[in-house]
């Protein structure tokens, strides 16, 4: 619901490891492996280390390089840089399993059934369509360790319900105040950097901008009629009306209308805020108030609840938008702009304009990806220029939005340097040496033998 153009970041960091939760989609590459294994001694499995009461197998060990095979293409030729590898691999999986274990006691830690295997099914065909043919699939298969394909969607099964419970865990945590980021230093930074830069995709030429949306606003009497008409059917629903038929029938809302109000599982900072402070508050089952939001009257009901989100679907009912409502939005979006030039402030006027729906401002957004009203509204203007108000959302009608925009930055396509994603190395080191602190002090509190 909130209006998003974009992530508003390189994202450039996507590509590289996320060691300790984080798993990537399964696959598996093309390609010979090493003709040697991780110390097996000969036999079909072995027991390489022990969890509290569970075993690590040397299979397990193998399967996991196997997928690092996949997502990089190659892994180490040399026997002791194999072996080096075979035991950052156990220690990952004594790490994951120690995580599982403390996740599976949380009786408040939720994995259901239906949602690995649709995760699953989605692996599983990523994978399959990286082949030809059924044949080429069934042996790559074979050479990556596995006699079927049955066999190996038991594996993506197992390894993606492990996966969520060690994410479900980290949020627990982070939203019990149980973890806390720990902050790296510029030194260690700048090693990530440069371990991981040759992995960097070019920086694609991109814009900077901050702008400010108006959107027409509806006289008193619309807005009384829609109030009227939200609590008329909020009372009916109450009464025992069908939520799905009085959504499909009334609600205004163009991407949960055919879904009979269904806006799926959410978290905090993902809607609205008049939205979310009601909707987190509100018990499962119940029907809300008319709550109103810069949308229009949202009828909520939270269908479930789970740590740190929950499902709901609304119906909304908006204001209706005339002629001289939308007029009078363009004629503001023109007022705004003179008033820049003029050397007006943007911060008091966004602070009184600005609709709070959208975003203020966009930074590093490569072109290629700025919705078409706003490529054709920025066009050329490059930094320090105030472009001519343009409308956004035509689709709406009446309802459509007009844009003072002002370019504050511009960059040609280039290679990815230090700065550009400083911040997103420092985020992404703070959260994983939290984690790893986290471990550290579980793999102290547990039982683990290593028998590599």
């Amino acid at each position: 619901m909130k209006g998003c153009f974009l992530a508003l970041t390189l994202g450039a960091l996507a590509i590289l490891p996320v060691p300790l939760v984080g798993q990537d989609d399964s696959m598996i590459a093309a390609g010979a492996a090493p003709s040697f294994h991780c110390d097996t001694a000969g036999t079909v499995d072995r027991v390489v280390a022990v969890v509290g009461d569970a075993p690590i197998l040397a299979s397990q060990v193998e399967e996991e390089i196997f997928q690092q095979r996949g997502q990089q293409g190659a892994i180490p030729n040399t026997l002791p840089e194999f072996r080096a590898l075979c035991r950052q691999v156990v220690s990952d999986l004594i790490d994951a399993e120690v995580m599982v274990q403390v996740a599976a006691r949380d009786t408040t830690i939720k994995v259901t059934d239906q949602e690995i295997a649709e995760g699953v099914e989605q692996q599983f065909r990523n994978v399959r369509q990286r082949f030809t043919s059924e044949v080429d699939f069934r042996n790559e298969l074979s050479r990556s360790g596995f006699q079927t394909p049955e066999e190996f969607r038991r594996w993506l099964t197992d390894s993606q319900r492990k996966a969520a419970l060690r994410n479900r865990l980290i949020e627990k945590l982070k939203n019990d105040g149980k973890l806390k980021p720990v902050q790296p230093t510029e030194k260690e930074m700048q090693v990530y950097f440069e371990q991981y830069r040759q992995q960097l995709p070019q920086r694609p030429a991109t814009v900077s901008f901050r702008n400010i949306v108006v959107s027409p606003k509806p006289s008193v009497a619309a807005r009384d009629r829609a109030r009227a008409q939200a609590d008329s059917i909020a009372r009916a629903l109450r009464w025992g009306s069908d939520f799905a038929t009085a959504a499909k029938r009334f609600s205004q809302d163009p991407a949960s209308k055919d879904q009979g109000g269904d806006l799926g599982w959410f978290r905090r900072g993902q809607m609205v805020t008049e939205f979310e402070t009601v909707a987190f508050r509100l018990k499962p089952g119940l029907i809300s108030d008319p709550v109103e939001s810069p949308f229009g009257f949202h009828i909520i009901q939270v269908q479930r609840v789970q740590p740190a989100e929950i499902q709901a679907r609304h119906v909304l009912i908006m204001p209706e938008i005339g002629q001289a409502e939308a007029d009078s939005a363009s004629a503001l979006a023109t007022r705004l702009a003179q008033v820049l030039h003029g050397g007006a402030a943007y911060d008091s006027l966004a602070r009184l304009y600005h609709d709070p729906a959208e975003e203020r401002e966009a930074n590093d957004v490569p072109l290629t990806q700025l919705p078409d009203e706003y490529k054709e509204g920025i066009g050329s203007a490059d930094s320090g220029t105030m472009v001519a108000p343009f409308a956004i959302r035509k689709e709406m009608g009446l309802r459509r939005k007009y844009v003072v925009l002002e370019v504050t930055a511009r960059r040609t396509e280039g290679a990815i340097d230090y700065v550009d994603v400083k911040e997103q190395i420092r985020k992404r080191m703070s959260d994983d040496l939290g984690v790893r602190h986290y471990l550290d002090r579980l793999r102290r509190a547990t039982y683990v033998d290593v028998r590599m």
